[in-house]
């Protein structure tokens, strides 16, 4: 360690309380916050992750550093937000418009809590604190994404979808939905909503007339892919109006065939494109992209350079990522509520592959998985493991729909390893931390990308 970096420890070492209310009253650099948070997120590294930990010193010894940092950015700020989707989205937008020239910044761990955005920008700025780029592009978790904008305006905002997720955390649907409503009441330029989400789609209403407004969405005749979870359990106190009049700006998802997705923007449908990415999912993100991005550009958009750059898109990690090993593949699929559950085994319904599931319920996960009550898992077939924490819970319920798995395993270890050995394709559903656990082990084997 240099003698500049321990000088810089020093700097943030905890103290006694006098010693700290009279260094309170001194300033530090925002070069010094640079150089502290960068040193940091070197150390978490070391020690094997800390996604968020450097974002967390960072904001606590410079609570405007965000904001300082992001005015700077000569085309703003763009916040997607929602309960699925957020990742893969912002994957799609920051592709799309780093192939029409922009220069773009994003948080690209999927750490979407204000922490992780501010560790993201660290090895993006100069000596001097400014960011190399035009825009930022942040994927923002819907209750951390209203303290953001307490700092931070952005320039547009992309609200996807309001499902019942982390209980725990967020109660009912009407809760999640005043969230993303807060973010879009403080979007300067454009907002891109559900047309297919009455919670979404009603925030129209509220927004102000010189805000532009875009929708994407699907077709009616996909209306039996996407059900919502309004649809499934009839609720009746949503606002069940008809969606919006389609217009020449709004994107949607007119035909879809395995990984063949059709477009429309308004009325005018666009040639069958082959998607670089898995998951029927996937195909309705990839029409809430090009709406943002048709939004943002503006006059400059070029349509075939979009649809160029969307075929070469591949999946975020841990969202339907696919990883060789020996030979055979290996696809990890995200699942952390019912209705991404229920799209993620309709999407791989048709490739057998030997099926592991690891359910956990840390902080990240939500603590509540009473959300696995509300699958229909019988399409599943067979299922070789499960694992994680909640792994007997999780054989629970596959028993109510007469799946026994075969093996009950808690530990993802010992569970990956006896994985492993079977022969052809794999394919592990799994949540949150769980995912990131077996990344971690698959990276030891594979060399797989480490996210931090």
């Amino acid at each position: 360690m240099s003698e500049d970096e321990v000088r810089l420890v020093e700097a943030v070492r905890p103290r006694p309380r006098a010693e700290r209310s009279r260094r309170r009253r001194l300033a530090i650099s925002p070069r010094h916050v640079l150089k502290i948070g960068q040193l940091v997120k070197r150390a978490a590294r070391m020690r094997g992750g800390g996604t968020a930990f450097p974002g967390l010193v960072v904001e606590k010894i410079d609570p405007g550093f965000l904001s300082r940092v992001l005015s700077t950015l000569p085309e703003g700020v763009v916040v997607v937000t929602g309960t699925n989707g957020k990742t893969t989205t912002t994957k799609m937008v920051v592709e799309l418009l780093r192939a029409s020239g922009l220069r773009v910044v994003t948080n690209r761990t999927g750490s979407n809590f204000t922490r992780g955005v501010i560790a993201g920008l660290l090895d993006t700025l100069d000596q001097d604190g400014t960011l190399k780029a035009d825009i930022a592009v942040l994927e923002l978790d819907e209750a951390h994404a209203v303290l953001f904008i307490q700092d931070v305006a952005p320039r547009y905002s992309l609200l996807l979808n309001v499902t019942r997720d982390q209980l725990d955390r967020f109660g009912e649907l009407d809760y999640t939905a005043g969230l993303l409503e807060s973010v879009a009441l403080a979007t300067l330029e454009g907002v891109v909503l559900n047309r297919n989400d009455p919670l979404v789609r009603r925030v129209a209403d509220k927004l102000s007339p010189s805000v532009g407004l875009c929708y994407f969405g699907f077709d009616d005749s996909l209306k039996e892919t996407f059900l919502s979870d309004h649809d499934l359990y009839g609720t009746s106190d949503l606002d069940q109006s008809a969606a919006p009049r389609i217009r020449s700006t709004d994107v949607i998802l007119a035909g879809l065939h395995q990984k063949t997705a059709t477009f429309a923007y308004g009325s005018e449908r666009q040639p069958p494109l082959e998607l670089g990415i898995d998951g029927i999912h996937n195909a309705l993100n990839a029409a809430a992209a090009l709406s943002l991005v048709r939004m943002i550009l503006g006059d400059k958009v070029d349509t075939a350079l979009l649809r160029q750059a969307l075929r070469g898109v591949r999946p975020a990690f841990g969202r339907g990522e696919s990883i060789d090993i020996n030979g055979s593949t290996l696809e990890i699929v995200l699942v952390k509520n019912p209705a991404s559950f229920r799209l993620a085994l309709n999407s791989y319904e048709l490739r057998t592959a030997t099926t592991m599931i690891a359910i956990n319920d840390s902080y990240a996960d939500g603590r509540d998985t009473s959300w696995l009550w509300d699958i229909d898992f019988r399409a599943l077939g067979p299922v070789a493991l499960v694992s994680g924490v909640r792994a007997h819970d999780m054989a629970l319920r596959l028993q109510y729909d007469e799946i026994e798995p075969a093996q009950v395993e808690p530990s993802l270890s010992k569970a990956l390893d006896e994985l492993l050995r079977a022969e052809g394709p794999k394919r592990i559903y799994c949540t949150y931390t769980a995912m990131m656990a077996l990344r971690g082990l698959l990276g030891s084997i594979t060399g797989l990308e480490r996210i931090d």
